[in-house]
């Protein structure tokens, strides 16, 4: 053997080990977050770095207002309850509209879910590499989480504002009640903003985020019964199915 080829394979051998570790890391940390609350996301470092503060309260899902999991459901992920963590209508629609060079939908087609994985266990920006890792944490988390432990998380770590993080303090900062006691009204102010929060401000809103949170009280209407029952989702999942038939 020659020395390139020791060289080559003791590489390899290395690379191996290495993506073993990441592997087996992923899978403790994901399993590890079912439980404990994540202490930081690279989004909130990626914002201190720049200078930006930190201002966030985490609360449990008891703690926070129904109408905030309502409205980040009608606002970002309308089947987040039925689907496994990729809406593939929405996701088929998306395509169908870039094909077409048209942009109607309000959202993309990125779930409760993948912004979750994406939040607490990746870097922000566009790249197949961070899209790919996207995918396989989202797999992740729907199979070792409940659908209430991933909506508990998304609205602690969901960028609220410039330097606040999760619905707690947007609340405080915002309309100065808890997250607890926050209205429908409030509720769909702040999921109005957060396609852009640090350029919006659910207490001075524009007519554009007025509109939006009259779209997303409409929806939240619409949607009705947001609990994590297991009737609840095991309905949710049967209404999901006959809209994927459907939309064939």
């Amino acid at each position: 053997m020659s020395l390139i080829s020791h060289i080559v394979k003791k590489i390899l051998k290395i690379t191996v080990k290495i993506i073993l570790i990441l592997f087996l890391f992923s899978i403790l940390l994901t399993l590890a977050y079912k439980w404990i609350n994540p202490p930081v996301t690279p989004l909130m470092l990626s914002r201190a770095i720049d200078g930006a503060s930190l201002n966030r309260t985490w609360k449990n899902i008891e703690d926070i207002s129904p109408y905030a999991v309502a409205a980040a459901i009608a606002s970002e992920d309308n089947n987040f309850l039925g689907h496994n963590g990729f809406d593939f209508v929405a996701i088929e629609d998306a395509i169908a509209e870039y094909r077409q060079g048209k942009r109607k939908r309000q959202r993309g087609a990125s779930t409760v879910s993948q912004q979750t994985a994406k939040n607490v266990f990746l870097w922000q920006g566009r790249s197949w590499l961070r899209k790919g890792l996207e995918v396989y944490f989202t797999f992740l988390i729907e199979k070792m989480w409940s659908k209430e432990r991933i909506m508990e998380v998304y609205l602690n770590v969901i960028e609220t504002g410039d330097g606040i993080y999760g619905t707690e303090a947007a609340a405080q900062t915002y309309f100065h009640t808890p997250a607890k006691k926050l209205s429908k009204w409030q509720s769909a102010l702040i999921a109005a903003c957060y396609p852009n929060p640090r350029k919006r401000n659910p207490a001075k809103p524009s007519e554009y985020i007025v509109k939006r949170a009259n779209q997303i009280v409409l929806l939240m209407d619409k949607i009705g019964n947001t609990e994590f029952t297991s009737e609840n989702i095991n309905a949710a999942k049967e209404r999901y199915r006959k809209y994927r038939e459907n939309h064939k």
